[in-house]
């Protein structure tokens, strides 16, 4: 690699600056993007933006979150929260990403001595794609067991039911008469999911996965054959499937909103879903609840969003589209609370009980509630299969993204070896992590799957961001980011960004931290409580992505000449080849930083001499004229 280096260096070359891009394809530095591939179609970002953030959360946690936390009243913390943590975040990350055209991993370039957050990134990611696949074979199970006239969690009497299995037209007809105790009964829904699809009765704690359940293994197996097929061709290739992965769910949720709402006692549920109880509002819990949920929601600290932006050209309006994804993510999130409470209102009708009774949360609202509902409604399995055909397209774009983060990561690190075999490379990933995900196919899975769910991206990804927003803004520097921004855009950020990058946001997370380290407890599935020694791999699991940044430090002083003070700051000043990828947007202070630049000049200069200028340019000559104006006035 040296040797190609050196070769490249030393060859006679025409100044780069005054040839056309398109005739210098001898040099390394601008083949990088063109290798690398960017999105083809216009709305190709932005839809797999939107297909990232809204997936599963939004159906099963959001609803269930803002009926706990005060109901309508939810909305105020959640829209001040998003102004504050959410917004703010995601376009850093954005910007981050599409200003260097690099991956988690490669973008600390901006700051070397931070690249351990990038790998505690990797890891996080990595397992949460793990788990977040096996909840995608459930689904497909579900969307399997749809395909018949009859669903088969509808009555009791199968091999698996016992005999606190009670059904709701029992129920039903038993109410008309005299009241039924349901409070020591199962319904049919809920023994079909925990006894036939995890029969979990099979393995007697965490400790005690049984066998493999060869169906849930198939299904497994099929998600990641899926996944695999969809990201065979990176970004050119997911990029088209989720035109329908993206906008099918909203399809869907529009069609079960309109046959939720026109159910017989819906308005009991969305009552109950949006009533305010503004008393709600003093209760730190109802803030924490919604900066949790913005944070989650938005997929920010994952690395998906600056891997996505990383393929967009240089001017991509990544202003406008910040808030077009967030916004609609807000949206989807409180519509979706309609189709899922409408129906459990009528649920709470037909079966006599309170909505607070019938309402849950997680993979108990998918799996088990919404199910047991679909059973009362005329054409149950055509519900019920659009039901988790939306759950299926939801959940496949954020995994995607996952494994998009992934294999760009690490192809952007070792570009000349992995990016000609990403294919076999994405291959080997996803053989690797369905291995892994083999023991959350057993049938103690769950328990598993639990304490990935809990810990994998708790308080680890939280540091993460922190790092991130104080890396930028300190580290780095906020003068410089909001001056990158605006070479890209052709605007600064505003007073609300700065304000929010500063202060705003890295206070809000660092509450979010310090409340879930103080409000800590014990994972659970049900009645089940998990041992010491589960926990304590489940802190570990937290904490190994947090120790990536120290032992990344190390590294990078490590490679440093001179004292330790001297090596810390050579190592947290920039790369010398970060930002731009094209050497067409370089300019000022990035001009004669790229192998093979010639020019010690700002890029303008030649621009003005040999072609006109755009509105892009002229942003570039006011960059340009405000760094020399530092220049003097350090000099003075």
């Amino acid at each position: 690699m040296k040797k190609i280096r050196q070769q490249h260096l030393h060859k006679p070359v025409t100044p780069d600056l005054l040839v056309s891009p398109s005739s210098q394809d001898g040099d390394l530095g601008s083949a990088y993007p063109e290798d690398r591939g960017n999105w083809t179609g216009r709305l190709d970002f932005l839809l797999s933006c939107i297909g990232y953030c809204v997936g599963l959360g939004n159906v099963w946690r959001f609803p269930y979150r803002a009926y706990t936390n005060g109901g309508g009243a939810f909305l105020v913390p959640y829209f001040i929260m998003l102004a504050i943590c959410g917004i703010p975040i995601f376009f850093m990350e954005l910007s981050l990403g599409q200003f260097s055209s690099l991956g988690p991993l490669a973008v600390w370039k901006i700051s070397p001595l931070f690249k351990g957050v990038g790998m505690g990134t990797i890891l996080i990611v990595s397992l949460v794609a793990i788990y977040y696949n096996m909840i995608i074979a459930y689904v497909l199970f579900y969307l399997f067991a749809s395909l018949t006239s009859d669903l088969p969690w509808q009555h009791c009497g199968n091999w698996w039911n016992t005999n606190l299995c009670l059904d709701h037209h029992v129920i039903k007809a038993g109410n008309a008469t005299f009241p039924v105790n349901i409070s020591n009964t199962v319904s049919p829904s809920e023994e079909y999911w925990s006894r036939y699809v995890l029969h979990i009765q099979g393995s007697s704690g965490i400790g005690d996965p049984g066998r493999i359940r060869w169906n849930l293994c198939l299904c497994l197996l099929l998600s990641w054959t899926i996944v695999y097929l969809c990201i065979l061709k990176g970004v050119k290739s997911s990029g088209k499937v989720v035109y329908f992965t993206a906008t099918f769910p909203y399809l869907i949720l529009v069609m079960l909103l309109i046959r939720g709402v026109t159910l017989e006692g819906a308005w009991k549920g969305i009552r109950f879903y949006l009533t305010p109880q503004f008393d709600h509002l003093l209760s730190s819990k109802v803030w924490i609840e919604a900066a949790l949920q913005i944070f989650y929601s938005l997929g920010v600290g994952f690395g998906g969003l600056l891997t996505f932006a990383s393929y967009n050209t240089f001017h991509q309006n990544i202003y406008r589209d910040t808030f077009i994804v967030t916004l609609g993510n807000a949206i989807t999130s409180i519509l979706a609370g309609f189709a899922i409470f409408s129906v459990l209102g009528y649920m709470s009708q037909e079966l006599g009980v309170p909505v607070n009774q019938v309402a849950k949360a997680g993979p108990g609202l998918a799996f088990v509630v919404y199910p047991q509902a679909m059973t009362m409604l005329p054409l149950s399995p055509f519900w019920s299969f659009l039901f988790f055909f939306m759950l299926l397209t939801l959940g496949l774009d954020s995994q995607f993204a996952f494994m998009e983060t992934i294999v760009t990561a690490v192809t952007d690190e070792f570009p000349y070896y992995l990016r000609p075999k990403k294919a076999f490379f994405s291959a080997a990933i996803c053989i690797a992590l369905f291995l892994m995900g083999l023991i959350l196919t057993t049938e103690g899975g769950m328990y598993w799957l639990v304490l990935l769910d809990d810990y994998s991206a708790g308080f680890g990804l939280m540091v993460v961001v922190i790092t991130t927003c104080l890396v930028v803004t300190r580290v780095y520097g906020m003068k410089r980011f909001c001056r990158d921004i605006h070479m890209m855009l052709g605007f600064k950020p505003g007073p609300y960004f700065r304000a929010c990058w500063l202060i705003l946001s890295p206070a809000t997370m660092m509450a979010l931290l310090v409340y879930n380290i103080v409000k800590y407890q014990p994972s659970e599935y049900g009645s089940y409580r998990f041992p010491a020694w589960a926990e304590v791999l489940g802190i570990l699991m937290g904490l190994f992505s947090c120790l990536m940044i120290p032992a990344g430090m190390v590294v990078a002083v490590l490679r440093e000449e001179g004292t330790l003070w001297e090596r810390i700051q050579q190592a947290s000043r920039p790369a010398m080849d970060w930002g731009p990828s094209l050497e067409e947007n370089r300019t000022g202070m990035y001009v004669a930083t790229l192998a093979g630049s010639q020019s010690p000049k700002p890029l303008m200069v030649h621009m003005r001499k040999y072609g006109g200028i755009t509105s892009y340019e002229n942003t570039a000559i006011e960059v340009d004229r405000e760094m020399e104006e530092e220049e003097e006035e350090s000099m003075m």
